[in-house]
């Protein structure tokens, strides 16, 4: 028997009508739909007047679900995985599926359609052409604070996730690690009371004092710049007096006349002016 298959099928983030032509087919025609939620799959699918037989894939089965599911589909059964809003494996458990059935060889494919963090950054204004995509970030403490210094240096659009409920919090994080730049908060994507707004950390972090968030939000956040980036590094280097500074690579077996380069690209002056501040400093 022919072995089954994997479609991965996007659904609407808000507005039904996104549904593709294709994904609709496909739901019809397979044999079970995987859901992160049946219940609210169960909307979907009976508003577009289908009767597949469903089955939960989440979180928390993620694993011995999968397994379950690749027994199906190596009896030859397709399989179409559907997430609460958008596409399926981002930010949802259906990455493992993915890995699990390519592990064993069974094919999957995709029905691409509506993704939050897409529609997020092409409204945000922001640069397009290089972001990074962070989802939601981490409720434990420790790997939270470890992923916002990561951010701290990112010169691409970054793309987040949040909860109504977190909201305020993860944009006081984000003024206190990044400082203030640009971001754009992206609520109730396609619904009917989307609404984009361009703004800055600093203003998001007061608005939000005193207003309630209210929705489902993608905040588009505006990377650091290279010239920022080497005016923060030229800034830590003039703590350190030149004698030192020269030190630090001399120590590192840099030889003295490249040291002496270094400083000088590092510091933002002439070689001159090194080699003129450390005969003042050896005289």
């Amino acid at each position: 028997m022919n072995e089954g298959k994997l479609y991965l099928c996007a659904t609407p983030i808000g507005n039904l009508e996104d549904i593709s032509l294709r994904v609709l087919r496909i739901l019809k025609e397979a044999d079970v739909i995987a859901a992160e939620d049946t219940r609210n799959s169960l909307h979907l699918l009976q508003h577009f007047d289908i009767h597949t037989p469903l089955t939960s894939y989440h979180e928390y089965n993620k694993y011995d679900k999968a397994n379950a599911l690749i027994a199906q589909m190596r009896e030859g059964k397709t399989v179409a995985l559907i997430t609460d809003a958008g596409t399926p494996g981002i930010s949802d458990p259906g990455e493992v599926l993915v890995r699990f059935c390519q592990e064993e060889g069974i094919e999957v494919t995709a029905c691409p359609g509506p993704a939050a963090c897409i529609t997020g950054l092409i409204l945000s204004g922001l640069s397009t052409r290089r972001f990074a995509f962070e989802g939601f970030l981490p409720h434990d403490k420790k790997e939270r604070e470890a992923v916002l210094q990561e951010l701290v240096g990112e010169t691409r659009t970054i793309v987040l996730y949040e909860a109504p409920h977190h909201l305020r919090q993860t944009l006081q994080l984000l003024h206190e690690t990044l400082g203030d730049r640009r971001i754009t908060l992206c609520r109730e994507l396609t619904k009917k009371f989307e609404t984009v707004t361009p703004t800055t950390l600093e203003k998001a972090v007061a608005r939000y004092e005193s207003e309630e968030p209210r929705g489902e939000y993608v905040l588009v956040l505006e990377g650091i710049s290279r010239e920022a980036i080497e005016e923060s590094a030229r800034e830590k280097w003039l703590e350190m007096s030149i004698f030192d500074h020269v030190q630090y690579y001399t120590k590192q077996g840099t030889d003295k006349k490249e040291a002496m380069k270094k400083v000088a690209a590092d510091r933002g002056i002439s070689k001159r002016d090194v080699y003129q501040a450390l005969l003042e400093e050896e005289s």
